[in-house]
């Protein structure tokens, strides 16, 4: 009851806020373009400071009104000169109305040095996570910033939760993956984060956007050419994580005459990575205790060919374009993963000692397309899209298992099981999409569409005996095959019911028909499945400085291909990662309600239900030391959450965005009948430092604090992890010198703990996310008319990407 009386406290208290007397106003360019986080300084009569503020991503700003007295204010944009008022008596609210600042031409040549772009923004449906041009994107992967974006965890796996939540769906440039965990970690793990230009996280989407995902959606969006001209890149880079040493290379080039726009990048890399782990399990059996205790080390690296993105746009005439973007990604990933097992009855007493060695290599090469068509059809902004996107997966997967058993307490000499896999695997998808936007009079919008996709996956594992000559291990082989087709149409409604209060309502309604196919066995699991998923959405604008949203929508999370194929993947004699074609979809119900002060300092409260979760899990066999994990479905989950975003600028040049996520989590599942309940109190806190240091360097600091958690039936433990990167940018020279430090101080561990009737499962990692990233990259533009590049500099700081 104290904690929902301290939600309650925090939750209400911005709104206390609200009535104190203040001084409000609106700042712009020459042409009205609102300008974001400028600088707006009250001054005394001896020109010291008396308050201050920034303006939101609107140009609007409040300052709490000082006591009675003749002050001046100064505006300050970088870009822009100084503004100066005269001095003025002011002793209660006061609008100051907008002002206009002029564009300073001898400041705009180091726009894109000098300016501290939100590395964070707040969307009125979504948190944007500009990446273009930061210094923790310099030498990294998608994958590696994405795991940095606030409130993304991703385990060993590739599984990502979002906000301490399962169930997320991973999108690019808005339109679905359809990869697996695994898969989509090697395709953003093969993609430079220099691509990327935002990410966006979207925990309540609506309608209009698939129903997939009960936690949200993360959206990365690709960088696109927006100046006539041509604009490139070079770059090299080395990496470290002070076990192995990769490198990236890589190359960009962006051209733009008229309405025809193309784009190429070209990305080679030798990227390393790795684990030490140990893992500890007590099996209690029929016929006594006993203890495992295992030791691992793992190293692993990915090269290949050129990774390719390339992509057109043509603008026909003023109301038609058309488009396409095409992606090839191809990486041979090598791994060497040894573990040491101790078996016994009592800690620290040896029976059977097992030394495995595994060595593994696997082909990944993945193709993507889309092609895409734009109907302006007024210009109010009505249109008629059209997209056709397809993707070709293919997995090429071979592995040899040396295991080694000496049996200490016999004496007998050291015995061998020698094991080989090959396993081919890969997915086709076509997708098809038509979506129609009417803006209508009276403020009002009608949107409606439908898409329907075709996916097939084919995994042939064979598994062999390899002591004298590969012999089929039929329990172990397996080929199946899956295919599922989803069809869905959707109606999205919006509308003002008020001066302040708006309204948006929808409906999308999905069809799944799947088909799982054991060709081993002749086992064939079919379904088929309609749902619904309604969307509400209410926005209050209370006053100009503060708004309440109201939400509410369901979704699910169907299984992926992998988690549905029963094959086994084999880790050691002991323990194997099992399928499971049973697996049913999860579905939530998730309600919120977000308060907005200034538009920069948002706090929500959230309740998320979700039926059927899917979890890892581990199923122990006591008398036989094993244990299988699967993907299966948990009973229910309740969570309550908090969750606060507070910008605050230390100093014109130091900015710095806190998130605050508090979570009230309840698990319910049945063990052997017997009804069970894990609950806890999950705290992330993040905090993202931006400063511009002199001599043109930029420094970003990224801390987190995880606190313990629940993931299916384990218990998670805290940590905390520091990540620091420095850019310098040799403006006339078109250099950009970039240092990054991944978990500086060596504390991100993963650490997770079960106790299933006595069994316990215990295991810690350390996936060596320490590195060090050197990069340097040369940029180049020909043919870039000066005054509108200066435009578009000063455009992406008041934007911020937008």
């Amino acid at each position: 009851m104290k904690t929902i009386l301290l939600y309650l406290v925090l939750f209400l208290l911005p709104a206390g806020f609200l009535h104190a007397q203040s001084l409000q106003g609106r700042l712009t360019d020459e042409k009205g373009t609102p300008l974001a986080y400028a600088n707006i300084a009250l001054l005394r009569a001896d020109s010291s400071l008396a308050a201050g503020a920034m303006t939101g991503t609107d140009g609007r700003f409040t300052i709490k009104a000082p006591a009675a007295g003749s002050y001046r204010l100064r505006y300050t944009a970088i870009g822009y000169r100084d503004l100066v008022s005269a001095t003025r008596a002011i002793s209660a609210d006061t609008d100051l109305g907008t002002l206009a600042l002029k564009a300073d031409g001898k400041q705009l040549d180091e726009v894109t040095v000098q300016s501290l772009r939100p590395a964070i923004e707040q969307k009125a449906d979504r948190l944007v996570v500009n990446v273009e041009n930061t210094a923790m994107a310099a030498g990294n992967t998608a994958y590696a910033v994405l795991a940095r974006t606030p409130g993304v965890l991703i385990d060993a796996e590739g599984n990502i939760q979002l906000n301490g939540r399962s169930g997320v769906t991973v999108m690019i440039d808005g339109r679905p993956t359809f990869l697996s965990a695994r898969d989509l970690r090697t395709m953003l793990e093969g993609m430079p984060a220099e691509n990327l230009k935002n990410i966006e996280i979207i925990t309540n989407p609506s309608s209009k956007y698939e129903a997939e995902g009960t936690s949200g959606i993360l959206n990365l969006n690709l960088k696109r050419q927006t100046v006539q001209g041509m604009t490139g890149a070079v770059y090299m880079g080395y990496n470290t994580n002070f076990y192995n040493s990769g490198w990236s290379t890589g190359a960009s080039i962006n051209m733009k005459k008229g309405g025809w726009s193309f784009f190429a990048n070209v990305d080679l890399m030798r990227r390393v990575g790795g684990r030490n782990a140990t893992f500890t399990r007590v099996f209690r059996g029929s016929r006594g205790i006993n203890y495992f205790d295992q030791v691992a080390e793992a190293n692993h690296y990915n090269e290949g060919p050129p990774t390719v993105r390339l992509g057109s746009d043509w603008q026909l005439n003023k109301r038609h374009s058309i488009g396409f973007t095409a992606y090839f990604n191809q990486n041979t990933l090598r791994q060497q993963f040894d573990t040491r097992t101790v078996m016994g009855p009592a800690p620290g007493t040896a029976d059977l000692v097992i030394d495995a060695r595994n060595r593994m290599m696997n082909v990944w090469q993945g193709m993507t397309g889309n092609a895409h068509y734009v109907f302006k059809l007024d210009s109010a902004g009505s249109t008629l899209t059209a997209d056709v996107d397809g993707a070709r997966i293919r997995n090429r997967g071979d592995a040899d298992f040396y295991n080694y058993y000496d049996s200490v307490r016999t004496g007998k000499p050291v015995e061998t099981d020698f094991l080989y896999q090959n396993s081919p695997n890969g997915y086709n998808i076509v997708s098809g999409r038509v979506d129609l936007t009417l803006m209508l009079p009276g403020n009002r919008r009608f949107e409606t569409g439908v898409r329907a996709s075709d996916v097939l996956s084919d995994n042939d594992a064979r598994f062999y005996f390899n002591n004298t000559g590969l012999v089929p291990d039929p329990a172990r082989t397996n080929h199946f095959r899956y295919t599922e087709n989803i069809y869905a149409a959707y109606v999205n409604w919006s509308m003002p019911l008020s001066k302040r209060l708006t309204l948006q309502t929808g409906l999308r309604a999905e069809q799944t028909v799947s088909r799982g196919t054991q060709l081993t066995t002749g086992q064939v699991t079919n379904r088929k499945y309609t749902d619904l998923f309604p969307t509400v959405f209410l926005q209050q604008q209370v006053s100009d400085r503060y708004s309440i949203n109201w939400s509410y929508s369901r979704r699910l999370q169907r299984p992926n291909y992998g988690n549905l194929n029963p094959f086994r993947l084999y880790r050691d004699p002991y323990t194997w990662f099992e399928g499971n074609p049973y697996l049913r979809p999860q579905y939530a119900h998730s309600f919120s309600v977000t308060q907005s002060v200034n538009k920069t300092y948002l706090f929500t409260l959230s309740y998320l239900y979700t039926k059927d979760i899917m979890s890892e899990l581990p199923r122990i066999v006591p008398d036989s030391s094993y244990t299988i994990y699967y993907t299966g479905n948990v009973s229910s989950e309740r969570e309550v959450g908090l969750t606060a975003v507070v910008p605050v600028k230390i100093r014109r040049w130091w900015d710095v965005q806190n998130t605050l996520t508090v979570l009230g989590d309840r698990i319910e599942f049945n063990d052997k009948g017997v009804r069970q309940v894990n609950e806890n109190v999950f705290v992330m806190l993040q905090s993202n430092h931006t400063l511009q240091l002199p001599r043109g360097i930029r420094a970003e600091l990224n801390g987190r604090y995880v606190g313990p958690g629940l993931t299916g039936l384990y218990q998670m433990e805290a940590y905390f992890r520091l990540d620091v990167a420095l850019r310098k940018s040799f403006t006339k020279a078109g250099l950009d010198l970039s240092v990054n430090a991944g978990d500086v101080f060596n504390t991100h561990r993963l650490r997770f703990n079960t106790n299933i009737d006595g069994n316990i499962n215990n295991f810690d990692q350390m996936l060596r996310f320490r590195n060090l990233n050197v990069t340097l990259r040369y940029n180049f533009r020909k043919g870039v008319k000066v005054e509108e590049q200066r435009r578009r500099n000063v455009e992406e700081l008041n934007r911020a990407g937008g």
